[in-house]
């Protein structure tokens, strides 16, 4: 892990940028992974029904899990597009500053938590660029 930026703001800028750098090559080659992965499931047609039903419970579990790396990588690109745009830690739903923990423990968030909260719940749509 990266150390804790400083409070000047052109650092703190390029230490986020680093991270979700780094958090994008790692997603863009897991993703790959699963699809290589899936492929490769496809191989062997003379297995047992028990064989076909674990084949297709991993299947739906590569899946799965390629659709959540897929989503965090969106949200990885969505905040580069910020850092380069100025708007990286605002809220993209309520433009309020996201905390620093937050920030630090989910520097992809799109959100503060008060509106990730009220999305939860169903108290608001998420926003189009984000959804």
């Amino acid at each position: 892990m990266a150390h804790t930026p400083s409070a000047n703001p052109q650092d703190k800028r390029q230490y986020f940028e680093q991270r979700l750098r780094q958090r994008q090559q790692e997603l863009e080659q897991a993703v790959a992974n699963t699809v290589v992965q899936a492929l490769s499931s496809n191989n062997d047609d003379n297995r047992d029904v028990a064989d076909q039903a674990v084949a297709g419970y991993q299947k739906e579990l590569l899946f799965s899990q390629g659709t959540v790396r897929s989503s965090q990588l969106r949200l990885v690109r969505q905040a580069l597009a910020r850092i380069a745009d100025g708007s990286f830690g605002d809220c993209v739903r309520c433009y309020q500053a996201i905390g620093a923990k937050r920030i630090e423990a989910l520097p992809w968030t799109p959100y503060c938590i008060n509106c990730q909260e009220r999305i939860e719940r169903g108290e608001a749509e998420p926003t189009a660029s984000v959804a």
